[in-house]
């Protein structure tokens, strides 16, 4: 073995052909595995390495960093960045990359997928016909909510958000828009949309996406006196962070009936959904899969290899969280 080439822990499995580029010019540590860290192992196994190459499943704390004397670059595959300990990397002058920008369009599609198949009841109906119970056409069977010329409040106008909203707008939909960092008029002209305050927003949409990150300011955003506000009639979609929503709330609105239903691709503790979730009809679940095409994912590992390689080589990464 080369002393002299870098050593990289790549946490879990990814496209072979990509991690087998990586292996022509670092020394690879590849866990095949999805299964989840037990404590200590993930610090153990980054010891002794230059580079780690992670995803938003594994925890990389402090105590995984403190660990890795060598470490100089965190390149996770994922836009998020919650699971890795941003202030212990910049105490030590290490690089953290993502992969923003790339998963943009994959996952307004899925979320405007899950907004489809939640307003129309595809999932319900694909259980009842593949159950047997599809008898006759009736006229009230599985009838679901428009879409078309409905309004759709999105939560986050960052470029998921405002590719939700170009989606929307195909569809003949009225688009309101709530951003942290206030009202854009260059948007507002360029797709038709009204920036407006939260507030408005919930009382008015009929569809509520939300497409913001997660810190502390998101953490429990769509919570009790959120979803009080919404329509009885609406539905919540949440392709973000599973915490940007109270999860227990969401089931106590949905027993409640003060919404008629939600999509959801993340939860507050994957890949355990609240019980209660499981056992509604008008929900539709899927397991954290917004930016799962293969381009797309395969697109997003090249990124957090090709950043991984570039700090390993003294260059600084194109697209850096923290430096």
């Amino acid at each position: 073995m080369n002393q002299l080439r870098p050593r990289v822990l790549v946490t879990r499995p990814a496209f072979a052909d990509i991690v087998q580029g990586l292996r022509e010019t670092c020394e690879v540590a590849h866990r095949e595995s999805q299964a989840s860290w037990k404590p200590g192992e993930l610090a153990a196994a980054v010891a002794d390495c230059d580079g780690l190459l992670c995803q938003l499943t594994d925890p990389v704390s402090e105590s995984v960093i403190a660990a890795a004397p060598r470490l100089r670059v965190i390149s996770t595959i994922s836009v998020g960045f919650d699971h890795v300990d941003l202030d212990a990397a910049a105490r030590r002058d290490i690089p953290v990359t993502h992969t923003p920008g790339v998963l943009t369009e994959t996952t307004a599609d899925f979320a405007f997928a899950l907004l489809l198949a939640a307003a129309r009841r595809v999932v319900e109906a694909d259980r009842f016909v593949r159950a047997g119970e599809w008898k006759q056409w009736e006229l009230d069977l599985l009838c679901g909510h428009d879409v078309h010329g409905r309004t759709l409040g999105v939560v986050g106008a960052g470029r998921i958000g405002l590719a939700m909203a170009r989606r929307a707008r195909g569809f003949g939909m009225r688009v309101l828009c709530h951003s942290r960092s206030g009202s854009n008029p260059d948007v507002e002209a360029e797709l038709g949309v009204e920036f407006t305050d939260f507030d408005t927003l919930l009382r008015d949409s009929d569809f509520v996406t939300l497409h913001v990150p997660l810190d502390d300011r998101t953490t429990h955003m769509i919570a009790a006196k959120e979803l009080e506000r919404m329509k009885p009639t609406s539905l919540l979609i949440n392709t973000a962070r599973g915490p940007v929503v109270d999860e227990a709330a969401l089931c106590d609105a949905l027993d409640r009936g003060e919404i008629a239903g939600a999509a959801l691709d993340v939860f507050e503790s994957e890949p355990h959904p609240d019980a209660r979730l499981l056992e509604r009809s008008n929900v539709v679940l899927a397991p954290h899969l917004a930016s799962a095409s293969v381009a797309t994912r395969r697109t997003m590992t090249q990124m957090a290899v090709d950043d991984l390689l570039r700090v390993l080589a003294g260059q600084p990464p194109k697209h850096p969280v923290a430096s």
